[in-house]
């Protein structure tokens, strides 16, 4: 009787939420935009990971760059003659999965400290393309040492200005910030230190010299401001870029990173590297060509997930490798990617199985004790796992993602699982059919969708209108965008997203990618931000995604705007409703070069009159960029009626907050 009482409560609730929403409203999703965060483009190491120091574990590899090794990033500070060297070394190094370390041998001291006022003889390292300083700013530095020979040393760590004069007229670098270190026994110990910045210096580097002559060893070396987001270890300008999209949901570790791109199982990403302390993760050789330290785990997705609000969407891979193996880019029907043994799939699926205990188990459990220890005793909350990325949809991927898909789905029945629909999701793609198939053969509640198409697709296509409503499998499209980063380009980014909040109950969740780029280091073009030491450089893109991504709701209104002309398909328009905040929100975008006139008849949401307009707007061929950033957002605060016209300018994307 009690159930049955709470059954009819419950009920009850849910039908007065209904009936609470003005008449005419389809019910879609709420988590419609995300972001989508793959280390390409260095967005990770020298991106959204705040550490300051460039290959501090000494791991760097040939296998991931030519002439790249251990010393790469570092190099011996002395004045031009022989006071010492450094070699890499393997032996007993601190953990098996960073083998790599540096041995120090310091000749003289003496005559070093003689000439013209340098103080000690060590290493120097430059971070990535220098190392920005700010005055006033404290900056926490770690090291792993040991003495080799024996003898206690004193080490001295230093924030330095760019070294001035050349050759017999160089002089020591001005110290900025520094602090000494005493380093006693012959055991790998763990050094600490805070160092003040007293001046700003835009190519500072991290020299850790020695005032003693000797022997030592020296790894996993790391300096981070401690002005990072939330604490956290994310560099803060970079992570409120993303916080300001307010994205409901963040997919990761990628993309071609999931498995190992076009390098196959050896290089895939394994997500147990990424969760115990940072001197025990095993480095990886990042698909896209240089090197990945996993200073940004798994620990630390979930960890930004949480201070962002978002629900988290870990990727992992399911047995067989990228299509992109053994050079099949786009090869059809021909197998160009390898597919574990069936008898190796109790390892993939068992992994799976132990991210969701790690995410979601308490500190009883054997993976959720890893999470507790490692300072997050709260579960997760895992809601969503996605199962392989852009795989080929054959037969023997068919087989090992069932695998998978059955084992976990028993254990975890509220575990949603995203699969893929291949590479280049359209319909005519032999991937698309086969994956749209299988998907519905099992009955998977989501499917990712990708697609990178030229401005006209997204201008005049309207794929997800003809998509059956039957279908229990709903879509993500986890990586779209328009190929170039012009206003047009994302105002018909922004166009296509009006579409798809028109078929939000079908499209759940969507993401543009890539999402990061460093300068000098692209990868892929176009991206969602670009960086330097300094600051980001937003997109167009960027703020169309940000006035979607802060629009979100969850019942859709087709019918309250009105266009002078019905013949004109570069016009478009979305009314959405949040039930939570109780605001709505009008978008109109108009990507044509004629103006339009808009009649907007609000009446059923009985509105007040004070809105916030938000416009977009430009030159077509504008492009925010490293130089210029010509195109940003501008808010005004207006006066509504009911029911109003407005006229619509040319290459704009307009919208109305308005709090019910």
């Amino acid at each position: 009787m009690i159930k049955k009482l709470l059954t009819v409560s419950l009920l009850a609730c849910s039908t007065a939420g209904l009936m609470a929403q003005p008449a005419g409203g389809k019910k879609i999703s709420n988590e419609l935009i995300g972001i989508f965060f793959e280390d390409i483009s260095s967005s990770a190491d020298g991106g959204l990971c705040a550490e300051l120091v460039q290959n501090g574990s000494f791991e760097y590899s040939p296998i991931e760059k030519d002439g790249w090794g251990p010393g790469t990033a570092w190099k011996f500070a002395r004045p031009g003659h022989s006071l010492g060297y450094m070699e890499p070394r393997q032996l007993n190094p601190i953990h098996p999965n960073n083998p790599n370390y540096m041995h120090i041998v310091v000749e003289r001291v003496k005559e070093f400290y003689d000439y013209k006022g340098w103080k000690g003889v060590g290493l120097q390292n430059d971070g990535f393309d220098g190392i920005r300083i700010k005055k006033g700013e404290k900056y926490d530095f770690s090291v792993f040492l040991r003495n080799t020979d024996g003898i206690d040393k004193e080490i001295r760590v230093v924030l330095a200005a760019p070294q001035q004069g050349f050759g017999p007229m160089m002089r020591e670098p001005k110290a900025i910030g520094e602090v000494t270190l005493k380093v006693s026994g012959k055991d790998w110990k763990k050094y600490t230190a805070v160092i003040e910045a007293a001046e700003d210096c835009e190519k500072a580097s991290l020299q850790i010299l020695s005032l003693n002559q000797g022997e030592y060893d020296i790894d996993m070396v790391s300096l981070y401001p401690q002005d990072t987001y939330k604490g956290h270890g994310m560099r803060k300008d970079l992570a409120q870029a993303l916080a300001d999209l307010n994205p409901k949901f963040m997919r990761f570790p990628g993309g071609c990173v999931v498995h190992g791109g076009g390098d196959g199982f050896w290089n895939t990403y394994h997500w147990k590297n990424s969760v115990g302390p940072k001197e025990q993760r095993k480095g990886n050789k990042n698909t896209w060509g240089y090197h990945q330290s996993l200073a940004i785990g798994y620990y630390e997705y979930f960890q930004f997930c949480e201070d962002l609000n978002m629900e988290p969407v870990p990727i992992l891979p399911c047995g067989v490798s990228c299509q992109g193996t053994n050079g099949g880019w786009n090869m059809w029907p021909t197998q160009a990617q390898d597919a574990c043994p069936m008898e190796d799939m109790e390892k993939w699926t068992q992994d799976a199985l132990d991210l969701i205990e790690w995410a979601n188990g308490d500190a009883s459990t054997k993976w959720g004790k890893v999470r507790a220890d490692a300072g997050h005793p709260k579960p997760f909350n895992l809601k969503y796992l996605g199962i392989g990325n852009e795989e080929k949809i054959t037969p023997e991927f068919e087989e090992r993602f069932k695998y998978m898909y059955d084992k976990i789905t028993a254990k975890y029945p509220n575990i949603v699982i995203i699969g893929t629909a291949g590479p280049g999701s359209h319909p005519d793609n032999p991937d698309y059919q086969n994956g749209w198939k299988f998907a519905e053969k099992l009955n998977l509640p989501i499917l990712d969708e990708h697609y990178y198409e030229p401005r006209d697709y997204f201008l005049n296509k309207r794929q997800y209108d003809d998509y059956p409503r039957n279908r229990k499998t709903k879509v993500y499209l986890g990586e779209y965008a328009s190929k170039d980063k012009k206003l047009i380009d994302a105002l018909a980014e922004g166009l296509y997203l009006l579409h798809v909040e028109r078929n939000a109950d079908i499209v759940v969740m969507t993401s543009y990618a890539p999402l990061f780029a460093r300068k000098g280091a692209h990868s892929w073009d176009p991206d969602l931000i670009y960086f330097d030491n300094e600051k980001p450089y937003l997109t167009c893109s960027y703020y169309v995604q940000q006035m979607f991504g802060q629009s979100s709701g969850d019942y859709f209104y087709g019918d309250c705007v009105k266009f002078d002309r019905t013949d004109d398909n570069l016009l478009g328009q979305s009314v959405i409703y949040d039930s939570k905040t109780k605001k709505l929100f009008v978008k109109i975008c108009n990507a044509g070069s004629k103006a339009a006139s808009a009649t907007i008849d609000l009446a059923k949401f009985k509105i007040k009159p004070d809105a916030v307009k938000t416009v977009i707007s430009g030159n077509p061929d504008d492009e925010n960029n490293y130089e210029k950033q010509p195109i940003i957002p501008v808010k005004e605060n207006v006066k509504l009626k009911p029911k109003f016209t407005e006229k619509i300018d040319p290459y704009s994307i307009n919208m109305w907050t308005i709090q019910l």
